[in-house]
């Protein structure tokens, strides 16, 4: 099934999504909002599953067009998002760009940081940032939301507490990233909020696409309305999603809510592009000695969507302009 919060309030109101994302239709007599169904997924799910299957057969009340830019995020506001960085040859780039060798470890475990979870942007909220200096970049991902993780659980385990999967654009401010990661305690200013794609949905929605807990399609994304990259977000992701939350899970455990990202989607391959800045220009700092394309400026237009192999949007798209901050 397919789900949506429409902006109302601070967390947003559940809606169950067509599977062609042309309707919706409010469920409050289910839940409120998506946090509320996962803190009570085990009852609420085979309800919000039967309306969907009303909604697709067009025998429901209260059908509404579904207006991806009236959504917030699918949780506008999640009590934890674990971001990590499950593609190593995207690493082992960023590192072989600055000459440093990558050490060995990072092919067994993962790199994980805790990101600012108090509000995310909506799919069509704009990218604001104060100055293009800081090096503003967008970052292509795939995202889990869980229920609730025991502590110390084995990876075998974890794919079954993966109850939706959306789309992520992990915005990143590339030139404020040294000086924190310097400090020696990670990002905090260099990670301001994330977006997630309209619409999020159940992993059996996604057929043969998803298995070994990883999702295999491209992942499109364009700037400026031109193709930047489409690599597949099932090759060469080192961890899968059950390895993530297993990683996260090690001496805690996850609230129902919680969000877990893959990191930058990223193939060895690189004619498929890229799905940040960052790695095209690291490629043109190895292949030309210095980057050529520049972060990005204030007016920019990024788009992030995945299509199906009939070529049907299944999240519908993060569509941002990147905005300059004008003052509280």
């Amino acid at each position: 099934m397919k789900l949506a919060s429409l902006r109302d309030g601070r967390d947003g109101a559940l809606v169950v999504v067509s599977r062609d994302l042309g309707t919706c239709v409010g469920v409050r007599e289910i839940a409120r909002t998506l946090q509320q169904a996962l803190d009570n997924w085990h009852e609420a799910a085979p309800r919000l599953m039967q309306a969907y299957h009303r909604l697709n057969e067009g025998s429901v009340e209260g059908l509404m067009p579904f207006d991806a830019r009236a959504c917030a995020s699918p949780l506008p506001r999640a009590y934890q998002w674990a971001d990590g960085s499950a593609y190593v040859t995207h690493v082992e780039l960023v590192r072989k760009a600055r000459g440093a060798e990558m050490p060995q470890s990072f092919w067994s475990d993962p790199l994980m940081y805790q990101g600012g979870s108090d509000g995310f942007l909506g799919p069509a909220d704009e990218i604001v940032a104060e100055d293009e200096a800081y090096g503003i970049d967008f970052e292509g991902e795939i995202a889990v939301i869980t229920d609730d993780v025991p502590m110390g659980l084995h990876p075998e385990s974890a794919e079954s507490h993966i109850k939706l999967v959306m789309l992520a654009n992990d915005v990143s401010l590339r030139n404020l990233i040294p000086a924190e990661l310097a400090k020696g305690f990670g990002f905090f200013q260099a990670k301001p909020a994330s977006a997630f794609s309209p619409v999020a949905v159940t992993p059996d929605e996604l057929g043969g696409a998803w298995h070994d807990a990883k999702l295999h399609l491209p992942l499109t994304v364009e700037l400026n309305g031109e193709r930047f990259g489409a690599p597949n977000a099932g090759i060469d992701m080192t961890f899968s999603f059950a390895q993530l939350i297993a990683h996260a899970a090690k001496t805690r455990t996850l609230g129902a809510g919680t969000i877990v990202g893959s990191g930058t989607v990223s193939n060895k391959d690189r004619s498929a592009g890229s799905c940040c800045i960052a790695e095209r220009r690291m490629l043109e700092q190895i292949e030309c000695g210095s980057p050529k394309t520049p972060f990005l400026r204030f007016g920019d237009h990024v788009r992030i969507e995945m299509f199906d192999t009939e070529g049907r949007s299944i999240f519908g798209a993060i569509d941002q302009h990147v905005v300059q901050y004008s003052g509280p």
